[in-house]
């Protein structure tokens, strides 16, 4: 039985609510708390506090969030669709209401009193589905012959001794050939033999109890990779780590270059390559109802614009940025005379084309090979930082970047500075020993000083030594932090001041939305703070991981682009050491204008 459904801004200004039973404490409160507000990296949409369950989801492009409260020893199938029919109906009811609360002339909160019945009809249709769904599950009978009734019938009992007299012809069938083999190859009868260890032994001997949690020694001996197989071995693991249809192509100078994403040979493409021509189709479908021959105003534009906020913010572009950069187009189209359907489609595909690739092209190089050469003829390695927060695979995409320098035939030494997560060395070393098996450059090695150590201590000690030994890269791996952990960000900020690497890459998934935005603000801010130098560093490239999972949603490429300024360097597509490519601006901008 639901509790509580309440409905509220992210800020946690309460829309509406329905209480069902009275509710102890303030469990909504709880979860905007320690969730919502301290932005707690999880992917689940549940939450626990006392003795309720919540779940919840929002509305981004207008930052409300429905949720539903209700005792935690109930299991509530439906609340899924329930939040989503909500969610739907609320928003379809009250858009221009929730958008007049952010307009700093609103003196009048507006009411959703109305919105009580409706949520009632939504409700009890929810849980007659479900419920009439349940029945058809359950209202399937079993057959009379699975019954244990139908055994005791003449024709299930001749059925079973049947059954039985099969069983024991193929027993003896297969005992028989047992034998003959024994006797051909001058072996004892098994079974006698095995009665004769019985009678000399007697009763069998009691074998050990394994404990739950506790390994034994054949299981330990099973999952023991240490000691190194045969070089064979190591070559043939490591061979299915390289994808051949996924790899780069070397330029007329002989350099390797990695793929753009939507070259890759596999059939894997982020977007057709055609593009819709019908004028009534896609998002730009919705502005063939305008009139031709008038001057576009700012009324005129609202509505087309604030479809278009939501068709971004459906992409996973941060609700923020969408909003802005909608203003942005909208500006550069008042006053414009439209001369035709036709016209006013391009001219909107034209601006906002334009508004995207402005913010999407690369302003600084991202000729990395070309900044290494330079950087090597002073006498020193070039040096590349890799932050981000938990989880989103920065060993992994150091490890596909520093191929891809072995690949340029570059000396690369990898500095082991995540000295927090356990098992963080020990992944670095397998990369090591994959990408020698692997390349026919293998002049990659790791600097290690073991965990619990100074991270930026160690970033110096490897910079010293790859200078003194001829390393033309340095890749520093650090450890995730997420971006409200102040101890691990000082850390952070200590180690780029110390070492000034000369590209800070920011490692981030995209699969997040207004989480990327949070991410880069923080990670920016607090390298201005503790740095204590009166230029400080920022975030000069980014990495985009887990492209390959997100279909046509890549509004993340497009708000970490906005927020720092900065280019996405490369986008991780896969777990392979080829699976690395450079992003396609104009798939990019297509993929989010795609309907």
């Amino acid at each position: 039985m639901l509790d509580q459904f309440t409905i509220a801004t992210k800020g946690g200004v309460v829309l509406w609510t329905k209480e069902y039973a009275e509710i102890s404490g303030n469990p909504v409160d709880s979860l905007i708390q320690n969730v919502l507000i301290q932005s707690t990296r999880t992917e689940s949409t549940k939450y626990h506090s006392g003795a309720y369950s919540l779940q919840w989801t929002f509305a981004n492009e207008l930052n409300v969030m429905f949720v539903a409260v209700y005792q935690k020893i109930l299991q509530l199938p439906y609340l899924d669709d329930l939040l989503l029919l909500a969610k739907r109906h609320f928003v379809a009811r009250f858009a221009e209401e929730i958008k007049a609360l952010v307009d700093p002339e609103c003196t009048v909160f507006p009411t959703f009193d109305g919105f009580d019945e409706e949520f009632e009809r939504v409700w009890r249709a929810v849980e007659e589905r479900d419920e009439r769904e349940r029945k058809d599950k359950q209202g399937v009978p079993r057959k009379f012959e699975d019954t244990k009734k139908f055994q005791s019938t003449a024709k299930g009992a001749k059925l079973e001794l049947e059954e039985l007299a099969q069983a024991n012809e193929m027993a003896i069938g297969r005992k028989q050939k047992m034998r003959t083999w024994n006797e051909r190859n001058g072996v004892k009868d098994a079974g006698n033999v095995e009665e004769t260890k019985k009678g000399k032994k007697g009763k069998k001997k009691k074998e050990n109890r394994v404990w739950e949690g506790k390994a034994t020694k054949e299981s330990m001996k099973a999952l023991d990779f240490s000691g190194g197989g045969s070089e064979s071995d190591n070559s043939r693991s490591a061979s299915a780590l390289v994808d051949e249809r996924s790899k780069g192509r070397r330029t007329k100078d002989g350099i390797y270059d990695v793929a753009e994403v939507a070259e890759r040979g596999d059939g894997f493409q982020l977007l057709d390559a055609e593009q819709d021509e019908d004028s009534g189709r896609g998002i730009f479908g919705i502005f063939k109802n305008l009139t031709s021959g008038r001057v576009l105003t700012e009324d005129i534009l609202s509505k087309p614009m604030a479809r278009m906020r939501e068709h971004l913010a459906n992409k996973n572009v941060a609700a923020d940025i969408a909003d802005e950069i909608c203003q942005t187009v909208a500006r550069e189209l008042v006053g414009v005379r439209v001369g035709g359907l036709q016209n006013i489609r391009k001219l909107i595909e034209q601006s906002m084309e334009t508004s995207l690739t402005r913010i999407l092209t690369p302003v600084s190089s991202t000729d990395i090979i070309r900044d290494i050469e330079h950087v090597n003829q002073a006498g020193r390695p070039y040096t590349i930082a890799f932050v981000g927060v938990n989880g989103v695979g920065k060993s992994t995409n150091l490890s596909k970047v520093c191929y891809w320098l072995l690949q340029n035939n570059k000396r690369v030494l990898i500095a082991a500075c995540d000295t927090f997560r356990s098992g963080a060395v020990e992944q670095l070393r397998v990369h090591v020993r994959n990408l020698r098996a692997l390349s026919e450059n293998q002049d990659v090695e790791i600097f290690e000083r073991g965990y619990g150590k100074d991270s930026a201590a160690i970033a110096r000690d490897a910079i010293a030594l790859g200078a003194a030994n001829g390393f033309d890269v340095v890749l520093i791996d650090t450890a995730g932090r997420m971006q409200d952990n102040e101890p691990l960000m000082r850390a952070l900020s200590k180690l780029v001041s110390v070492n000034k690497p000369d590209k800070i890459m920011f490692v981030g998934e995209a699969l997040v939305g207004n989480e990327a935005v949070d991410q880069l603000q923080k990670f920016n801010q607090a390298m201005r703070d503790f740095s204590g130098q009166s230029r400080p560093r920022q975030i000069d490239g980014i990495i985009l991981t887990k492209f390959d999972t997100i279909d046509d949603r890549v509004g993340a490429a497009l708000s970490m682009t906005y927020i720092t300024g900065q280019p996405i360097v490369f986008v991780g597509t896969g777990q392979t050491y080829t699976d690395l490519r450079r992003m396609n601006v104009a798939q990019v901008i297509r993929a989010l204008l795609r309907p």
